[in-house]
Parts: structure tokens; C-alpha cells; sequence
């Protein structure tokens, strides 16, 4: 490749780093061609796409383009594709992860959310939250309870009362 080639490859991976929400930087030696297609597939339906990359022009396009993810530099070692998360990054980080528990050669070195390197415990420690729907149903129904027990109070007075009435209105027939 001439180095016209090499700096449009650079930059069209530079897009790519800025656009996305987080980067899984992951070994992949040994997996067959069928098991990364499987990866990728994967990651499509988490918003996310799984692309190797040669580590010089990574290097490249962080060091000249993506100045915020200098420090993942380092991580670039050895044969690696990177994950890009354009959605949710937790998905794509559980996705990643649990497609390396069932295939051994993946290995994932790091990552940059948010702004910072993140370690591979820290991105296990994602992966095991819940998913954004969850939380949020978490979120409504902390919200919404005390309202439901103040109407189960409410119902309770009336229905008490309803009760007493009828009470008396048995009594006396």
C-alpha cells in the first residue's frame, strides 16, 4: 500500500475512533475467519463493529488525528481488532466479553470510555451491570412507589369504611 493509501486507512479509522462511544481493544490470534464473522454479526446487533487493524496505523491515528486516546497506544501489540460501540458501550463490552468466555484466543486488553483507559477488570465490571431498559425500569418504579402505597392507603380508608357499613347495616337486618 502506498502512502497515499495508509493516510486515507488512518483517517478513515480516525472517524471511526471519534464517532464512537467507546474502544475494546481485543488479541484475536487464533480465532478462524467463522468465529470472528460470529463476533461481528454480534457486535452488529449491539451497535457495534468489530475491524483489525494494523497497529502502526492505529498508532498513526491516535498519536496525529485522536488525541485523547494517546494512552491506548500502548495496547497496541500484537495481532488486535478493535471494537467499536457506536451505542450503548456497556452492550458491546457485555457482547465482547461473553464472546471471549466461549472463545479463549480472544483476548481483550483495554478500552477508553468516557473520556479514560479503562482496564479489562473495569470492563468486566461494565458488562455485568444491567442494561440501559432495565435501569430505567429500576428508575420508574423507585419513582412511581411511593405514590402506589400512598393510593393502597387511600383505597384502604375507603374500603374499610365500606366495609364498617356494611357491617352495621347487617347487624341491623
Amino acid at each position: 500500500m502506498d502512502r497515499q493509501g495508509k493516510n486515507q486507512l488512518r483517517q478513515s479509522f480516525a472517524e471511526k475512533f471519534q464517532k464512537s462511544n467507546a474502544l475494546i481493544i481485543a488479541e484475536y490470534r487464533g480465532l478462524t475467519v467463522a468465529e470472528v464473522t460470529e463476533l461481528r454479526v454480534k457486535l452488529r446487533d449491539a451497535s457495534a463493529e468489530f475491524k483489525v487493524i494494523k497497529n502502526r496505523v492505529a498508532k498513526k491515528a491516535v498519536e496525529s488525528d485522536v488525541e485523547e486516546l494517546k494512552d491506548l497506544s500502548k495496547a497496541f501489540v500484537g495481532p488486535i481488532g478493535l471494537v467499536c460501540a457506536y451505542g450503548d458501550s456497556a452492550q458491546a463490552t457485555k457482547t465482547v466479553l461473553d464472546f471471549a468466555k466461549d472463545h479463549p484466543h480472544l483476548v481483550v486488553k483495554a478500552g477508553h470510555m468516557d473520556g479514560a483507559l479503562v482496564s479489562t477488570d473495569e470492563l468486566k465490571a461494565i458488562a455485568d451491570l444491567p442494561s440501559k431498559e432495565v435501569l430505567l425500569g429500576q428508575i420508574v418504579g423507585s419513582i412511581v412507589a411511593p405514590h402506589r402505597g400512598l393510593l393502597g392507603v387511600l383505597n384502604g380508608v375507603s374500603r374499610n369504611l365500606v366495609q364498617v357499613l356494611n357491617a352495621i347495616k347487617d347487624k341491623k337486618s
